[in-house]
């Protein structure tokens, strides 16, 4: 079960609106194959129930709505009304799993607030809702008083709750903890369905999950690249890979769709992965050392199960100051690119040099360092050379832009919603000349060094690639956002027209 759309959301800096809630929704359920979803909290407020709104209408026509779940509270029947209006049909009703929970926090006793979540479920009942619980700070309350957990589930147990979801809700369990406590669980009532929530404060939520199916949970809570409160929750592409790999148990998740579902998070959440992110980061699939190229080059030594093209993505030869000459090869042949020994000698000297200054070359700026180093603009087959934008207050910002390939020129003009929108579409003109279909813009960053002051550097980074297709990003610099986007731009173009030229001819342009 992902949770991405509700715990997830409480990631600080997080709030989605309805239609990325429905977006994200609908990847999860019919792309990324999760078996269900949790999107809400109940009585969170207007914008919350109109978001649930939009999923469970979507849901309902899809007939996947008994795979959308919302939390609710043991309020009686505010929560389940809010529920059932919104359109949903099954409730994870959050009781607390610890004594220390609830008195400390709701003020009641034991017997009270078992009284509270009784008369939440008979009214659930009636409305035709299906129940499930949640034990907040379970694995506090199973390791200092299981005497009422115990008392909690054989409450939970006559009342019929569909499942008991066992929450690490401060993530303060190790594996063993895990294997002993939810072992317990199962082994005390084996007729109930035990779902493991864990969070990722010691860095152990996927082993902790492991540990949960070896113990005999049924069910493994996650979000998008763990997104969550705090250190966050167990990772979506980590759990369902270590299950694959590292237990007997098997998903019904398209591992190939994680990159994607994952890309599309970050932007809508704002929250980038780390880059060192095991399965989806950036940097995971790519090898730095020019001895782990060889080692691939000679008889794919540095290869794992964890291949990139299982989870929609490819390996990379990342080129700096440890690369060798089966590094620079390999992207070599990727750009279809071929270098007499004497010139690549001094495009490797250069990426050598750039990567003793702290620069790692992307394969993206490959092309750029080879024209710049061998001088031969056949090697930069494309050029901006001029452009100018205006954005103004009384009317639309336009652009024009002079682009050079093969030394034929085109000029075209266009308008936008922004300047680099301007931009964009006078590019699309002029490159429309030559024949050429360009990506489409699937992100934009901009980053100014942090106490930068109005004349610092900029670096745009921008991501090309529609949905389903091979994505890349080019990166400019410049002391001018515009600039640099330009830098970028031209890159991009450089790439597309270097990977038409090779499919046509099989050859170097």
């Amino acid at each position: 079960m992902d949770t991405t759309l509700r715990d997830g959301e409480q990631t600080p800096g997080i709030a989605y609106s309805a239609t990325e809630k429905l977006q994200l929704a609908r990847m999860l359920l019919t792309d990324v194959g999760v078996d269900r979803i949790e999107i809400a909290s109940t009585r969170v407020s207007r914008g919350e129930y109109e978001a649930a709104r939009l999923v469970t209408e979507w849901a309902q026509k899809e007939g996947a709505i008994e795979r959308v779940e919302m939390l609710g509270f043991c309020d009686g029947k505010i929560s389940v009304d809010w529920l059932t209006e919104a359109g949903g049909s099954a409730m994870n009703l959050l009781t607390k799993g610890s004594e220390h929970h609830c008195r400390t926090q709701l003020g009641m006793t034991p017997k009270d607030h078992i009284k509270r979540i009784e008369d939440t479920v008979t009214w659930a009942h009636k409305r035709k809702v299906v129940l499930s619980a949640y034990l907040e700070d379970w694995s506090n309350g199973v390791r200092d008083s299981f005497e009422y957990v115990a008392s909690l589930i054989e409450s939970l147990l006559r009342m019929e709750v569909e499942r008991i979801y066992l929450a690490d809700t401060l993530g303060i369990l190790s594996p063993n903890d895990v294997t002993h406590y939810v072992e317990l669980m199962v082994d005390t009532w084996p007729d109930l369905k035990f779902e493991y929530h864990g969070h990722n404060d010691y860095g152990l939520s996927t082993a902790n999950c492991l540990s949960a199916i070896k113990a005999g949970a049924v069910g493994i809570h996650t979000s998008v690249n763990g997104l969550g409160e705090r250190a966050g929750n167990s990772s979506l592409a980590e759990v369902v890979a270590a299950i694959e790999d590292h237990s007997p148990c098997k998903t019904q998740v398209n591992e190939s769709r994680l990159a994607a579902v994952s890309n599309l998070v970050e932007i809508f959440s704002g929250k980038e992965l780390a880059a060192n992110s095991p399965i989806l980061g950036n940097d995971v699939f790519t090898q730095t050392a020019g001895v782990h190229a060889d080692g691939d080059a000679k008889g794919d030594l540095y290869v794992s199960l964890l291949a990139p093209q299982r989870f929609g993505r490819e390996r990379r030869y990342a080129l700096g100051k440890l690369s060798g000459k089966a590094s620079l090869d390999h992207n070599l042949d990727k750009l279809g690119v071929t270098l007499s020994e004497d010139n690549r000698k001094q495009v490797l000297e250069r990426i050598i040099e750039l990567g003793d200054k702290k620069h790692t070359v992307v394969p993206e700026d490959l092309l750029m360092i080879i024209a710049d180093v061998l001088k031969t603009p056949d090697e930069q087959l494309i050029r901006i050379e001029s452009y100018d934008v205006a954005v103004s207050s009384h009317e639309a910002p336009q652009a024009s832009v002079k682009i050079n390939f093969r030394g034929k020129s085109a000029q075209a003009t266009g308008t936008g919603d922004g300047g680099y929108d301007a931009f964009m579409a006078a590019v699309r003109l002029a490159m429309g000349e030559h024949g050429f279909e360009l990506p489409q813009l699937a992100d934009y960053r901009v980053r100014i060094p942090p106490s930068g002051h109005t004349e610092a550097l900029v670096e745009t980074l921008i991501r090309w690639g529609e949905q389903g297709t091979a994505a890349f990003s080019t990166l400019g610099v410049d002391s001018d956002q515009t600039g640099a986007a330009v830098i970028a731009t031209e890159k991009m173009l450089n790439i597309v027209a270097h990977e038409a030229s090779r499919k046509n001819h099989g050859k170097k342009p």
